[in-house]
């Protein structure tokens, strides 16, 4: 079944987020906003882009209608707490849109507007895989940014496992028990 496929990605993107908000936020703000050799930007820019992404492609998933928009504000958030619940309440809203994909949904073309003012279509399934891949690799990036502050990265690959249990469960209890 898509929706439980899909569900459980989403899960562990929102576990991931969880883990890795909860290091950042113990950053100073000269550890958020310096720039490193590695990548161009600063994690705090990573993580609102990782947001604005989400936005633009759950809200064209669910014909939200505001299109690039969602894009048009490169730092929406500069605390980082206000970021890490914003993007708490965006992964909540993923988990629920995936948990409730059917087989005809998932197949479903939906269509985007690029910022070279093309438009192209795209499954649903097909939005679905980019993201959560597209993200792996920007969680990434500030995985490799965390080694050089004060805090340590996360481990974000184990949550999910019966052999992980000794790791940090993420709460969802706000999808009214699903999630948990």
């Amino acid at each position: 079944m898509p929706g439980t496929s899909f569900f459980h990605q989403a899960r562990n993107k929102a576990a991931s987020n969880q883990r890795l908000y909860d290091v950042c936020q113990k950053l100073t703000s000269d550890e958020l906003t310096i720039r490193r050799a590695a990548f161009s930007s600063t994690i705090l820019e990573i993580l609102n882009h990782i947001l604005t992404v989400d936005w633009y492609y759950l809200d064209a998933m669910v014909c939200g209608g505001r299109g690039l928009d969602c894009l048009a504000n490169d730092m929406p958030f500069a605390d980082i707490r206000k970021l890490a619940n914003a993007q708490r309440d965006q992964d909540l809203k993923l988990m629920s849109f995936c948990d409730q994909i059917d087989e005809k949904d998932a197949i479903r073309a939906v269509e985007l507007e690029r910022k070279d003012k093309q438009t192209s279509f795209e499954t649903v399934a097909d939005i679905l895989s980019h993201l959560f891949v597209y993200q792996t690799h920007q969680r990434g990036q500030v995985h490799a940014h965390l080694a050089n502050t004060s805090q340590s990265p996360p481990p974000l690959d184990d949550y999910h496992l019966e052999y992980d249990a000794p790791f940090p469960r993420v709460d969802f209890s706000a999808l009214g028990g699903k999630g948990a």
